[in-house]
């Protein structure tokens, strides 16, 4: 199987958008997404990008996603945040996560990024042992706080 990793292009979006539909029905809550296509133009690849991606393409179809912004720590600095991870269902299991968080990873080197940040769903338990691997620290003292308008 050949896998090409590179940076998302606008033309990416609508499979974007299905994978991130496909994540939120995997995590119980498809109600939740509010995103629209034609908001993931603007805010990735309008006139003031606010996200970066890096997909995987099997075949020439996109079947992973990693979708990221920036961040400032008062204490660490510039830090990537990784919002999302995905693979497609149908592909899962052939080293395409591996290879998207590699990409990520070397995407905050690039960048001078002092670290890598993201959640984890805490009865997801195949992504917290495939992040393990990765020699992360899973911080148990922070609480997540929203506010949502």
């Amino acid at each position: 199987m050949s896998v090409i990793i590179r940076k998302g292009i606008r033309e990416d979006v609508p499979v974007m958008f299905e994978l991130i539909k496909e994540l939120a029905l995997y995590e119980k809550a498809p109600e939740q997404v509010t995103n629209t296509v034609e908001q993931m133009y603007v805010d990735g690849f309008g006139d003031n990008p606010i996200f970066g991606s890096i997909v995987a393409e099997v075949a020439g179809e996109v079947v992973g996603l990693a979708l990221y912004y920036y961040r400032y720590s008062t204490w660490k600095g510039k830090r990537l945040y990784l919002e999302d991870l995905i693979v497609s269902e149908k592909m899962r299991g052939k080293g395409l996560g591996e290879k998207l968080l590699e990409a990520t990873i070397q995407q905050a080197k690039d960048d001078a990024c002092t670290g890598v940040m993201w959640q984890v769903l805490d009865w997801n338990e195949p992504a917290i042992n495939f992040y393990k691997k990765f020699g992360t620290r899973m911080d148990g003292e922070w609480i997540n706080v929203h506010l949502d308008f």
